[in-house]
């Protein structure tokens, strides 16, 4: 199948299986005599495979790194929870991160008056004055 079909079947767009062949996580497609990629079912599977690993969150070279372990029939499964509870790891320090984030955004946004005056907390935070105005 030429790679429209494998996008569509995929789920993944072919602008994207042409990012994936060239930084080789996948293997580049055989070419029919047309010129034309050529993918088969195992193909479509691997791409379904990167796209929902991609959809948990885990990087181009993690991926690669499943990829290789899914296609090694002598893996140990060790090896896959290893490498899934450090990205789980990353994923909560992210979570902390941007509560952190959402926190801080939180109480700007109580203190400030938001009505016509020009003074706002917020834009003074973001500037760095904590509260110290600067007259031009």
């Amino acid at each position: 199948m030429q790679i429209g079909t494998a996008a569509r079947k995929s789920g993944v767009p072919a602008k994207t299986i042409r990012y994936y062949e060239s930084v080789g996580l996948i293997a580049a497609a055989r070419r029919e005599s047309s010129g034309y990629r050529a993918y088969d079912d195992l193909d479509v599977q691997t791409l379904r495979f990167i796209q929902r690993a991609r959809g948990l969150g885990f990087s181009v070279r993690h991926v690669g790194d499943l990829l290789a372990l899914w296609q090694d029939r002598g893996r140990h499964s060790a090896q896959v929870k290893a490498l899934s509870k450090k990205h789980l790891e990353e994923i909560d320090a992210k979570i902390a991160a941007l509560r952190g984030m959402r926190d801080t955004l939180e109480h700007l946004v109580e203190r400030c008056h938001g009505d016509d005056r020009p003074d706002c907390p917020i834009l003074a935070d973001l500037a760095g004055l904590n509260g110290v105005e600067i007259v031009k």
